[in-house]
């Protein structure tokens, strides 16, 4: 993927930001989103995995009605 960039310089020359068209960053906010949904399970798929660890060792089990009445 070749990007037309062009840089926005201070009257120092310092650069302080960016310009892409519009269609690139269109693409780059779709995937950022993809990678957001996925971080996302990834940390509700860890925390689930930790509960049932917790829950394996204690010695109360839960039925199915109580886990339920939970949510």
């Amino acid at each position: 993927m070749k990007t037309t960039l062009q840089y926005v310089n201070d009257i120092n020359g310092k650069t302080n930001a960016v310009q892409l068209p519009l269609s690139e960053w269109e693409k780059i906010l779709t995937k950022l989103k993809k990678y957001e949904q996925a971080l996302q399970l990834k940390s509700d798929l860890k925390e689930a995995f930790e509960e049932v660890a917790v829950l394996k060792k204690t010695k109360h089990k839960q039925t199915l009605n109580e886990f339920l009445n939970e949510l």
